[in-house]
């Protein structure tokens, strides 16, 4: 089994108002997530932090993710900032650090021991990377000391990253699939909304019950009664036939491709 335990989480990148933020981290936990998810890029991690703490909910029970910008991924900015992390969240440590992007900064033998140093010195439990290329994967498997915990990218049904689910199940670890929704481009989906009326809920519960059965951990972004209602996902029983119907979707693509995204170089 992977080195810790992940469940739908909530996903706050775009989550830029800190009331909003604050609000929709805590109606998340005390609705029932235990996975929260955030990152320096994101700007919001001082307004997670206090929802983490406002919520009616044992810190030691919940997952608390954050990641380190691409820009601060030279050694000693890599530690620097892993510190400022825990000051804005108010945490003296995080669940899971990941390697936000391997771009930038990232250098792999000299940035991924400090995330073991990290993980020694009790900022981290766990390691964790982000838009790796299979190849990086493997070469980040090889650098580190630390298992990796979770390897996190674009992962939805029009999506489905075959190949870095395959190697979360041979390398053992996680998968965990941010804009497991298309940016909501899947709200409108023909298949999704059929499966979703025979079984009598929204399509994008579908969509997020897709992955948990598919061994990919989505972390949607939501706000107001999203959050509340995206945990249906856990209910939902998806048939054989309505796993492989989604399974065999055609024609999607990435919503989130930066030029300098590790795929994109030659």
């Amino acid at each position: 089994m992977p080195p810790i335990d992940l469940g739908l989480g909530l996903g706050t990148s775009g989550l830029d108002d800190p009331a909003e933020c604050t609000e929709s981290v805590v109606t998340a936990l005390e609705a029932g997530y235990r996975h929260v998810d955030t990152a320096q890029m994101y700007d919001n991690e001082a307004a997670v932090g206090e929802g983490i703490a406002a919520a009616d909910v044992d810190r030691e029970e919940v997952v608390v993710a954050t990641k380190v910008h691409p820009t601060n991924l030279a050694p000693e900015d890599a530690r620097e900032t892993a510190y400022e992390s825990l000051d804005r969240l108010g945490l003296d440590r995080v669940d899971l650090l990941y390697v936000h992007w391997p771009t930038k900064a990232y250098d792999p033998e000299t940035t991924l021991p400090v995330f073991d140093e990290l993980r020694e010195e009790g900022v981290t439990d766990h390691v964790a990377v982000s838009n790796f290329t299979p190849d990086l994967l493997r070469e980040a498997r090889e650098i580190l000391e630390s298992p990796i915990a979770a390897h996190q990218v674009e992962c939805h049904p029009r999506f489905q990253q075959p190949e870095l689910r395959k190697l979360a199940a041979e390398f053992d670890h996680h998968l965990v699939g941010y804009s497991p929704l298309a940016r909501g481009d899947l709200l409108d989906d023909p298949t999704l909304a059929a499966i979703a009326e025979r079984r009598g809920t929204s399509t994008a519960v579908v969509a997020l019950a897709w992955a948990l059965a598919r061994d990919v951990v989505p972390i949607p972004k939501s706000t107001g009664d999203h959050v509340t209602e995206n945990l249906a996902a856990l209910e939902v029983d998806l048939s054989a036939d309505d796993l492989a119907e989604i399974d065999g979707l055609t024609g999607g693509e990435r919503r989130i491709d930066p030029d300098d995204a590790a795929w994109n170089r030659a």
